[in-house]
């Protein structure tokens, strides 16, 4: 009799550890809101550092983007562009007022990208309104394309 309520009370124990641990796991799981915001943040981390693989890992084979140009770039010309040629310090990224917008396995994040460059000794720094699409395959988000709009700086007061 012992024996059959020692092993009772072990498989309630065992029940109830495992379901504190899932509810756990599902109160820290990302929303996806929360996974495509960190998406592009990990995409922006990985700009600002010249890191060609995560670029590469955050981007499907499709990838394409508007630069800040204009110009219609394709995955493979986005990527050669992250090739460090030298010394020069790499830019500080940072991306706030991010907004995003889930609808299923695709989701449009829109951000300010912000860069802060060191060229000659200043400082300068520019803002991109972007806006950056990402869809869902196999649980991971990956970018679909992006399009990035200089913000025009504020002018000098008086002019």
């Amino acid at each position: 009799m012992i024996s059959v309520l020692s092993r009772r009370c072990s498989n309630t124990l065992c029940i109830a550890g495992a379901l504190a641990c899932l509810s756990i796991t599902l109160a820290h799981a990302a929303t996806p809101e929360q996974s495509v915001s960190e998406l592009v943040q990990r995409f922006a981390t990985a700009q600002g550092t010249f890191d060609r693989a995560a670029l590469e890992a955050l981007t499907f084979e499709n990838y394409i983007e508007i630069s800040p140009l204009g110009e219609v770039d394709p995955r493979a010309k986005m990527l050669s562009f992250y090739v460090k040629h030298d010394d020069k310090p790499l830019p500080a990224i940072t991306v706030d007022e991010i907004t995003p917008r889930v609808l299923g396995n695709t989701a449009i994040v829109l951000a300010k990208v912000s860069y802060a460059m060191t060229v000659g000794g200043q400082t300068r720094t520019s803002a991109l309104r972007s806006s950056f699409v990402a869809q869902q395959q196999d649980g991971a988000w990956k970018l679909v394309s992006a399009q990035y709009t200089p913000i025009r700086p504020l002018a000098a007061p008086g002019k």
